[in-house]
């Protein structure tokens, strides 16, 4: 058995979302986990110096333990969100630079076989110009599940922030967008997004209302307008289709998906991942605006990569 080429360390494990990163420490020997904390993350990177560091802890204890990893050397692995604000996301980017170092979010939707599936079908040409994005992330809330920080507004940072990141990253890396504008409103539980992304225009949908005794933990969904055809993907359901002007309905043949922590695999080889630190601090900003939207009264930011 070779000798391990990466040492990982674990600093904050309060969101299931770990497992992505501890699945994968059971399908390699190339990855060696050297610590894991949810407190003393200072003491963890000064002992054991980790090449990477993976982060999901409570959501407004990120930022800092990004910011003090980057600077101890490591990158960062995280689970969404990064932050729960723009003066934390800024301290993340400068950190990075003056780093050299990666931060990589585990946005697992861009490994699902259905967008995968899209996302051929866009390179292609298929559907023409894409001009419309629809997306709706509906999650149960399982409140007696839920931990206290999860539920507070401080600590959490808010239901926008958390959860349309995914479809805010998918919008940019299928439109290939650099430059947009973002509102949004809502409240606690739920939120709405709109999204001028280059020519491409979004609306997100998220929220913690799907019934409990719905049977899947949410419907998620996006449809793709092109000039020349749609696809609709149904993450949850396992489905993907798509139709033209010249071709009726159709099902997409699905690949197999890629797992959320494959970002190791370039850690690894010395690779930047495919969700570099590019997209992970944009689609970052481009939700906390939206996010700083909706709580005060809809107002439109812009942005730019």
């Amino acid at each position: 058995m070779p000798d391990p080429v990466l040492r990982l360390a674990v600093a904050g494990a309060a969101h299931p979302h770990v497992s992505y990163v501890l699945d994968e420490l059971a399908l390699r020997t190339d990855v060696e986990l050297v610590g894991v904390t949810d407190h003393d993350h200072v003491s963890l990177f000064r002992e054991q110096r980790p090449d990477v560091v993976a982060v999901a802890g409570v959501y407004s204890e990120r930022g800092a333990v990004v910011v003090d990893a980057l600077r101890a050397g490591a990158h960062v692995l995280a689970d969404k969100p990064l932050c729960t604000s723009l003066s934390e996301l800024d301290a993340i980017e400068a950190a990075a630079r003056e780093s050299g170092r990666t931060v990589s979010l585990m946005l697992e939707k861009r490994g699902y076989p259905e967008t995968l599936a899209a996302r051929e079908l866009l390179d292609s040409g298929v559907l023409g110009p894409l001009a419309l994005v629809a997306s709706s992330g509906p999650h149960k809330l399982r409140r007696p599940t839920r931990p206290a920080w999860f539920l507070d507004r401080s600590t959490c940072g808010g239901v926008i922030g958390d959860l349309a990141v995914h479809d805010i990253d998918l919008v940019l890396s299928f439109s290939g967008a650099t430059e947009g504008t973002v509102s949004a409103v809502g409240g606690p539980l739920h939120g709405a997004v709109l999204l001028r992304a280059g020519d491409v225009a979004a609306t997100i949908e998220v929220s913690w209302l799907t019934p409990e005794a719905a049977p899947w933990h949410g419907d998620y969904r996006m449809r793709l307008t092109g000039r020349d055809g749609t696809a609709e993907l149904l993450w949850a359901r396992g489905e993907a289709t798509a139709e033209t002007h010249e071709r009726p309905l159709w099902s997409l043949p699905l690949p197999e998906g890629r797992r959320p922590a494959v970002a190791l695999d370039a850690f690894v080889a010395g690779e930047e991942p495919d969700v570099g630190t590019a997209a992970s601090l944009l689609a970052t900003r481009i939700a906390l605006l939206a996010q700083d939207s909706a709580d005060n009264a809809g107002v439109v930011h812009p942005w730019a990569a």
